[in-house]
């Protein structure tokens, strides 16, 4: 059934009754960032996520797409939503020394154990409360003054009767670690600072997309580097809250602090998270929190959900999912050139006991992908979608159906060139079902410059799907399976064989790609030290093909560049 209310969120979860307010003086403490984030989950999801899902009139739901990398950019901005912004250092703070501005609150253990700051806390407590006070809009200084007149508002125990407040002030809070080395409530009103253009200019140079005072490059290539970078950071283009988490998240990594950056949007109705990890050599982790409709559940899942009582609402689906993501340094080689960001790991969260489970596959069901394609081709898709910078609601016209499948394919283009040949399969067929159909020429001669949009789109998918196999067999893999150096080279003849007769309607960047991945598996060091630098009467029968085919391949390569060179003239 799920829960009856919000108050029930997380009421199963042992030594957690300061949430609940059965045990209001309970004192929760937390050392680690790792201990923070456990605390800030259940607080967070409870008061900003669960609660307005509950209280609110038609809440809107994330749908499991806008989880998936390349983000969109927002459709709505929902002004009745919670929204917030916070940084947490692992470590005492020093105020003038901080690379941020922000308005400071004092713990009475901020200097070491049993140490107070003053003599007099209740000096203490008046000034932080002043602080508050002076950053709250004034319809709710007085209900806050008696609320927090003699409660320490520094510590973690008051955070959730905080939290609400908070949620009305503007900028960010702050969390640090106190004298004795537990985590406190240290700032507000924080403003993270955003060098955009500097950052921006730098990392393309770095991945040479710009050059100096190259204005056209710098031009063509800006939304790109652009839309990788905040990528890397969990984010698509977007507001400045957002952006400047990114880019001071990006900051203090470098810096080697050890830190969380946590930011809920109006927007996007998610908590998204930046934070210090060990095993992150280049980037901070990244993580999202949301609630979920999970779209057409198969039975087996479904039943699973329900008897386990993992549904947050049953009769809608809904449940919290928590998705962890994983970076990629940028290849101007890899066909999915413009992947930034991947999925590594989805979590569904018990509403009650707060357990995980992460065997069930809900924002990359390739399922579910093929059928909403093809309501969308019918036009029984009831959903919004932003194609460019217009909002399109349905599909039940041909424009919309083809605005929809621009986005569609947009959205989904690092998938349908990555994932299995049986998505693939299902993913042209119901294309080609739709955009060659004779009967439909005529209304799309209406739309021509949409039409030639959405196959411009699907072509270079298609043709990107042919490299990115290349790109698999220089890896020694083809169908997920293990190859050995024979079949790589049979296979990659039989693609340049087929490339080169089509080369011309290709890409430019597409047939850049083919040649570079194919001088790399020439340029094999293993397969030159084996087989092609030794001489003849050294090999085996099995070397001596291998040989042959990569004379063949060298012939192949070389006719694929003179085409390019032809076609760049």
């Amino acid at each position: 059934m799920g829960l009856k209310s919000w108050k029930e969120l997380f009421t199963q979860i042992p030594n957690t009754n300061w949430l609940n307010h059965i045990t209001p003086s309970c004192s929760f403490k937390a050392s680690s960032i790792s201990n923070l984030k456990f605390f800030l989950d259940i607080v967070q999801i409870k008061l900003c996520l669960v609660k307005p899902y509950f209280t609110l009139p038609k809440y809107p739901i994330v749908e499991a797409r806008e989880l998936l990398p390349s983000f969109e950019a927002d459709l709505y901005e929902y002004e009745n939503l919670p929204g917030f912004s916070l940084v947490a250092f692992e470590r005492n703070l020093d105020y003038f020394n901080e690379i941020f501005q922000f308005d400071i609150l004092h713990s009475l253990k901020e200097h070491g154990e049993n140490q107070e700051i003053c003599p007099l806390p209740d000096i203490i407590q008046e000034n932080n409360l002043n602080t508050f006070l002076a950053r709250l809009p004034k319809t709710l200084q007085e209900k806050f003054r008696t609320k927090f007149k003699i409660q320490d508002l520094t510590s973690l125990a008051s955070y959730p009767d905080l939290l609400p407040f908070i949620l009305q002030m503007d900028r960010g809070h702050v969390l640090a670690l106190n004298g004795e080395k537990n985590f406190y409530l240290a700032g507000i009103y924080a403003s993270f600072p955003s060098d955009l253009d500097t950052e921006l200019k730098r990392f393309g140079l770095r991945i040479k997309k710009f050059k100096p005072n190259d204005n056209i490059l710098y031009e063509l290539n800006r939304n790109f580097v652009y839309q990788f970078l905040m990528e890397l950071y969990g984010f698509p283009i977007v507001s400045e809250r957002r952006t400047s988490a990114a880019l001071f998240a990006r900051k203090l990594y470098k810096l080697g602090e050890k830190f969380l950056i946590r930011v809920l949007g109006q927007s996007d109705r998610t908590i998204t998270t930046l934070y210090y990890h060990p095993s992150n050599k280049f980037y901070p982790k990244v993580e999202k929190i949301a609630l979920v409709k999970v779209d057409n559940p198969k039975k087996d899942v479904h039943s699973f959900l329900v008897k386990n009582g993992f549904y947050l609402d049953e009769k809608r689906k809904v449940v919290i999912l928590r998705v962890l993501y994983k970076q990629h340094k940028y290849d101007p080689n890899n066909i999915r050139e413009d992947r930034a960001l991947s999925i590594s790991e989805q979590e569904i969260i018990h509403p009650l006991t707060g357990e995980v489970i992460n065997n069930i596959n809900i924002i990359k069901d390739t399922y579910t992908l093929v059928l909403k394609l093809n309501d969308i081709i019918k036009g029984e898709f009831t959903g919004r979608v932003k194609y460019k910078r217009e909002i399109v609601e349905g599909t039940d016209t041909h424009e919309k159906r083809l605005k929809f499948l621009y986005s569609w394919l947009s959205k989904h283009q690092r998938r349908i060139i990555g994932y299995s040949d049986e998505f693939y399969a299902n993913v042209t067929k119901v294309l080609d079902n739709y955009l060659l159909k004779s009967e439909m020429f005529d209304i799309f001669n209406e739309y021509k410059l949409l039409y030639r949009e959405v196959w411009e789109k699907y072509s270079y998918i298609k043709q990107a799907r042919k490299i990115k196999t290349l790109e698999d067999l220089k890896n020694r893999v083809y169908n997920n399976k293990k190859i050995d150096y024979l079949t790589m080279l049979e296979l990659c003849i039989q693609i340049l064989n087929d490339l080169r007769f089509e080369a011309v309607n290709y890409f430019e960047d597409i047939i850049s790609k083919a040649i570079s991945i194919v001088e790399k598996i020439l340029n094999d060091r293993y397969l030159q030290k084996k087989y092609i630098q030794q001489k003849d009467e050294n090999l085996t029968a099995y070397g001596l093909k291998i040989k042959k085919l990569y004379g063949r391949l060298v012939a192949l390569f070389d006719e694929l560049k003179a085409i390019q060179k032809n076609k760049m003239q």
